[in-house]
């Protein structure tokens, strides 16, 4: 008893070796968990710190207002005004009065009570959503739901930034707004990602679609903010606006308060205001005169072009193009039938009056014999014609081996006779510049028209230009041995494609490429880039024609407009007393001659279709004011008695010369 005694005291005594097993597990077990709080808290600590903010916080996107647009005089052409849209919070709105209210908010908006009860019961999920009644609501009938207010229970105001425009005119340059598409968005994402950065936008976003909302689109979108607030668990906040536009977020879509955390709020900041180049009296004045101008055999009105730049910087001060369009129905509610009209949805390719496509430069034509006077300037500074050399012109050019005869369009009056450089851009002799291009040669012809700005691109600071084509000879020749492999020893530039070159025929260029060929001839022989942005200044080369060739192409042009001996300058149309004017008329064919010569001479009986197009370009060479103008009438028939006219009033306005009164003259048509 004794020994067993003292074994039970001596393990009393001492500590059992499972609580030694114990109290090390439990070490490790702590041990291991402050190895994770530590690595949590401390090495962790910031990373879930703002994953947890990230899922407590929600962050709503304050938009920015886009910048001003402005003209050269400071008119504001596009700004940004408060849109009204009314919503309805059904949690507000008790069940057993719905109806009511539907029914009187469909005789205040005209909208659909149906569809409206519909879209508050699909919101039964989230009864403190707000469901739209109606985007931008005119403030006389906002002011008339204000009053009826006591009998519409849930219904809100909440107000949003909306792009405003000042009209019509020059609404092609300025563009439209619509909503960024899926691929705008996907180009975008991979064009940011490239550059480490950010996309810039979000589905929804409005951006510019076309001219300079488009090429200046981020300048003026700006920069947007964002205010934050504290959400429980995913419900998202439901945002309304004060009487200036301004979020406040009042509670989330189950009815509970919410707080913005004001040291995260950034305010948005407004776009970059963009000053035109653009004299908006001017352009409005050119939209005018081809709206107001009458095109027997059509109903539609005038297609037509107008383009004014300052000769010395290539400025453009007016760029008119009809039909056009009020970039105001793309971001205004209610323009639905607008909208569909001038992007001619349903409507045959044939059929197309192209209203969303500025003739200017999104256009191109055959430029007729406007074209002679760049030929008239290479032949000169080549030397492949002098001042007083003279070619005969019996109405009629044909020469051995080339299989046809060409006509002048003085044909049937027995032709111009014999006659010089002057007297051939005065007359506008076809069969001189025949016989000047055959000498020019192909080359030399496509080389001299590059360089004053035919057949490429101006570098005018909008979207969507053309090049318009002046064949190259090289690349031609290279395409048909392609075409026709089995004769590609044979095949050579033909003669017959120089000698419709030489009288603008066989080729196209936009408007505003003969606007900056005339310039060249305005200003000293420079070629200017024509811009519309004011802040981004001229861009102009060295002098590349000499002063001689200036002088006798100016005479030759300011014969065509004042010229009235007989045979009369085909331009007289365009004379202003007291102001020196340098033009060149131009009539280009849209169909083969052999098709309206069944006619004779009743052109009114010539399909609209088949009617050559008007051109006309002149310039005055004003010190102070120096200005280029190119005209394009689609099918006018004449540019000597079609387009002319309308530089006159473009030139007396301009000026500021008093028209004179309307008087029938006689003119040479060409």
């Amino acid at each position: 008893m004794a020994i067993a005694a003292a074994t039970r005291g001596e393990r009393a005594g001492r500590p059992d070796a499972r609580i030694y097993l114990v109290s090390v597990c439990m070490m490790l077990l702590f041990s291991i968990l402050g190895l994770r709080l530590w690595q949590l808290q401390i090495i962790k600590g910031e990373y879930y710190r703002s994953r947890a903010d990230a899922q407590r916080l929600y962050p709503q996107r304050l938009k920015a207002p886009r910048g001003l647009i402005l003209g050269g005089d400071g008119q504001v052409l596009a700004d940004t005004r408060p849109a009204f849209d009314l919503m309805l919070v059904p949690n507000e709105c008790p069940e057993e009065e719905r109806d009511t209210v539907a029914t009187l908010l469909q005789q205040l908006l005209g909208i659909d009570k149906t569809q409206l009860l519909k879209k508050i019961e699909s919101s039964r999920n989230q009864p403190f959503g707000q469901v739209l009644v109606k985007q931008d609501v005119p403030k006389a009938i906002l002011t008339l739901v204000e009053e009826n207010s006591p009998r519409l229970p849930g219904v809100l105001t909440v107000v949003r930034p909306q792009r405003r425009y000042s009209g019509k005119a020059g609404g092609q340059l300025l563009g439209f707004l619509s909503e960024v598409t899926a691929d705008q968005m996907k180009r975008d994402k991979e064009a940011q990602a490239a550059k480490d950065q950010a996309p810039r936008y979000s589905m929804g976003d409005l951006i510019g679609q076309a001219g300079v909302e488009k090429k200046y689109d981020d300048q003026l979108r700006g920069k947007d903010g964002r205010m934050v607030v504290s959400v429980y668990s995913s419900r998202q906040p439901q945002f309304r606006t004060d009487q200036f536009g301004m979020p406040q977020i009042l509670f989330d879509s189950f009815g509970r308060k919410l707080e913005e955390e004001k040291d995260l709020r950034r305010d948005a900041e407004a776009g970059v205001p963009l000053k035109l180049t653009l004299d908006m009296g001017l352009q409005a004045m050119c939209e005018q005169l081809l709206e107001d101008t009458e095109m027997i055999g059509t109903t539609e009105g005038c297609r037509g072009a107008i383009t004014v730049l300052n000769a010395e910087t290539g400025a453009v001060l007016a760029m008119a193009s009809t039909p056009g369009y009020d970039p105001g129905i793309f971001v205004t509610a209610g323009h639905n039938e607008d909208r569909k009209a001038v992007m001619e949805v349903g409507v045959p390719v044939k059929e197309r009056l192209n209203p969303m496509r500025n003739r200017n430069y999104e256009m191109h034509y055959p430029p007729g014999s406007t074209f002679k006077v760049m030929m008239a300037c290479a032949a000169l500074e080549e030397h492949t014609i002098e001042p007083n050399t003279t070619y005969g012109c019996n109405g009629y050019f044909s020469r051995a081996g080339l299989g046809r005869t060409w006509r002048c369009w003085t044909y049937n009056r027995g032709g111009h006779g014999g006659v010089d450089i002057a007297e051939a851009l005065g007359r506008s002799c076809d069969v001189f510049f025949y016989q000047v291009g055959l000498k020019l040669g192909e080359d030399k012809l496509k080389e001299w028209a590059t360089r004053m700005g035919l057949g490429v691109r101006t570098g005018l600071d909008l979207p969507g230009e053309l090049t318009g084509n002046v064949p190259d000879p090289v690349k031609y020749v290279e395409s048909m041995k392609k075409k026709f492999p089995k004769d590609k020893n044979t095949w050579r530039w033909p003669a017959y494609m120089t000698i419709n070159m030489s009288i603008g025929q066989a080729l196209d260029v936009t408007p505003l490429q003969n606007a900056v060929m005339m310039a060249c001839v305005v200003n000293g022989g420079r070629r200017v880039r024509p811009y519309i942005n004011a802040g981004i200044g001229p861009d102009v080369t060295e002098p590349f024609l000499s002063a001689d060739t200036l002088k006798w192409v100016q005479e030759g042009m300011r014969r065509c407009v004042e010229d009235n001996e007989f045979p009369r300058g085909t331009g007289l149309e365009a004379r202003v007393p007291g102001i020196v004017v340098l033009g060149k008329t131009g009539t280009a064919q849209a169909v083969a001659v052999s098709n309206t010569d069944v006619y004779g001479k009743n052109e009114a009986a010539i399909p609209y279709a088949m009617r050559d197009h008007a051109l006309f370009v002149c310039g005055v060479p004003d010190p102070e004011k120096p200005i280029a103008i190119s005209i394009m009438i689609e099918h006018g028939l004449h540019g000597s008695s079609t387009a002319a006219p309308l530089a006159k009033k473009v030139i007396e306005y301009y000026y500021e010369v008093p028209p004179e009164p309307e008087k029938k003259t006689k003119v040479a048509q060409n």
